[in-house]
Order: C-alpha cells, then sequence, then structure tokens
C-alpha cells in the first residue's frame, strides 16, 4: 500500500506535466480559434439571416505566401468562431447552400459542426 503511494504520488504529477505539455503545443501550433484575420476580403450572410462568413485575407510577411481565414458570427448570440484555414490562397469564394451549411473555395462546412485546416489535409 505504501509503495503504490509514493507511486501515484510520482506518476500524477508526470501525467500532468506531459498533458499541460501536450495541450500548450496544441494551442500554439494547431488550434486555429486563436488566429486572427487581417485583411477583410469580403462578408457573405445566410440565407435566413442568422450566420454570417466573413474571409480574410493574411500576410505572413516576405518569405511566406498569403492565407485565408473564415470566421462564421451567429447574427443571434454574437458568438464568432473560425471554420476555414488555407494556405497558399489569396480569395474567397463563398456560397451557401443552405441555412447550416457553406461552401468556401470547394470545401463544404456545416457552420455548427465542421472546421477547415489545411494542415490536417
Amino acid at each position: 500500500m505504501i509503495l503504490l503511494k509514493k507511486f501515484l504520488k510520482v506518476i500524477i504529477p508526470i501525467i500532468l506535466v506531459i498533458a499541460i505539455g501536450v495541450y500548450a503545443i496544441h494551442w500554439a501550433f494547431f488550434d486555429i480559434q486563436r488566429i486572427d484575420g487581417q485583411e477583410l476580403l469580403n462578408e457573405v450572410v445566410s440565407p435566413n439571416g442568422k450566420y454570417t462568413v466573413s474571409a480574410y485575407l493574411n500576410n505572413g510577411g516576405t518569405t511566406t505566401d498569403f492565407a485565408v481565414l473564415c470566421s462564421v458570427r451567429n447574427n443571434d448570440t454574437k458568438k464568432e468562431k473560425n471554420i476555414y484555414w488555407n494556405y497558399h490562397c489569396s480569395e474567397a469564394v463563398i456560397e451557401w447552400n443552405n441555412e447550416d451549411t457553406v461552401t468556401i473555395n470547394g470545401i463544404e462546412l456545416n457552420v455548427t459542426t465542421d472546421t477547415y485546416d489545411y494542415r490536417n489535409d
């Protein structure tokens, strides 16, 4: 029993440090929610007026190409989230398919559940 308590006192902090590290790496390098848009390209409102998709052109500087970030805003609650992030891209063709589904540069997304990140494809 004493050996188990000593084992847990060592293992639990190690697991916590690893978990915090994994979360920090994910947040810093893979979470598109922390990206801010730079130059507004266009905004398109859904057919029922509930959502607005805003497309932004992001310029990484002279050594990188342009990227497009699209965010969706719920016009009722004013909550906003990023749903589309694409690199080597400088335009956003946005078409609403129905009240909840939008196509951005050929990628179909449900604005309530889906996201697209070029790094995952």
